[in-house]
This record gives structure tokens, C-alpha cells and sequence, in this order.
């Protein structure tokens, strides 16, 4: 609960499930208000925590891709109802 209450972290997870294998500067460009250090640091707190997977392909550009894990999966699925609440209570 301590991760998945910090900046980002629920948003990060909800992101990666949607899209996929998400590559960093995709992930940056979604947040775009967020500082490098703080989005490189929850997505190092999320991989430490087993929720996502981080790939890094050796090219030039390097490529970093982030997946969800099969808690990552579970955890999306939980977060699925929140975010529709959330939305619901938006419009």
C-alpha cells in the first residue's frame, strides 16, 4: 500500500496494462508534467516491487520496455473498478 500510495505509482500500473510493453519515452510523454527522476524512480520502486517488468534491449538508441508481471496483471484488474468509479463520479 505504501508504493501504491506514492505519486504515480496506481497511474503507472494503469498505463503499462493498458498499452502494453511500454517503452520509457512513451511513458514519459503520457507524463509529461512528471520529472524524469521521480517517473525513473517509481518505475524502479514498481520493478523492485515485482509489479512491473523492466527489458532492456541492447541497440543504439538503447530501449528500455516496461510490462506488467502476473501480480502486475492482478493488481490492474483490482484497480480496474476504482477507476471506474472515479470516473463515473467525474462526469
Amino acid at each position: 500500500m505504501d508504493l501504491l500510495s506514492r505519486r504515480y505509482a496506481m497511474q503507472l500500473v494503469c498505463m503499462v496494462d493498458v498499452i502494453g510493453p511500454a517503452r520509457y519515452g512513451d511513458i514519459e510523454e503520457t507524463f509529461e508534467d512528471v520529472s524524469s527522476s521521480t517517473l525513473s524512480t517509481r518505475l524502479d520502486e514498481l520493478v523492485e516491487a515485482g509489479i512491473l517488468a523492466r527489458e532492456q534491449y541492447a541497440e543504439i538508441p538503447p530501449r528500455v520496455e516496461y510490462e506488467l508481471t502476473e501480480t502486475g496483471e492482478e493488481l490492474g484488474q483490482h484497480l480496474e473498478p476504482l477507476l471506474k468509479w472515479v470516473e463515473e463520479i467525474e462526469e
